[in-house]
């Protein structure tokens, strides 16, 4: 059964990148702009991982994860943060938010396969 993966990125450049390698392995994509952008390709196709940049202009990722959880139908939905920040207390406020895992920007196309792998069985 084929995936399908929400990308949430304001940088064109990222989207495009993080999409081909998802692509490339086998996965439906659909992207957004920012969370506001997000939200609305979340309710309008079937997904099942969201791959979320932190930083977007409209609505931030942070904002934009309390959202998606908000949604019972989405409460257990994999998100992965995909993010410059490093930051502990950037990480530890995602992560009480609902954030599955954190990807450091920039990444290895290999290791986020294997974690997007891994939280889709």
């Amino acid at each position: 059964m084929e995936k399908n993966i929400l990308i949430v990125d304001d940088s064109e450049s990222i989207r495009l990148v993080v999409s081909m390698g998802l692509k490339e392995a086998g996965y439906n994509v659909v992207a957004g702009i920012n969370g506001a952008d997000g939200l609305r390709l979340l309710n309008e196709n079937k997904v099942d991982l969201i791959i979320s940049d932190l930083n977007m202009p409209v609505m931030d990722g942070i904002t934009f994860l309390k959202e998606v959880r908000k949604q019972d139908k989405f409460k257990f939905l994999p998100l992965l943060i995909l993010t410059t920040e490093s930051q502990e207390s950037k990480k530890l406020e995602a992560k009480q938010a609902g954030a599955t895992g954190w990807i450091i920007k920039p990444f290895v196309k290999d290791k986020l396969l294997a974690v997007v792998k891994k939280v889709l069985v």
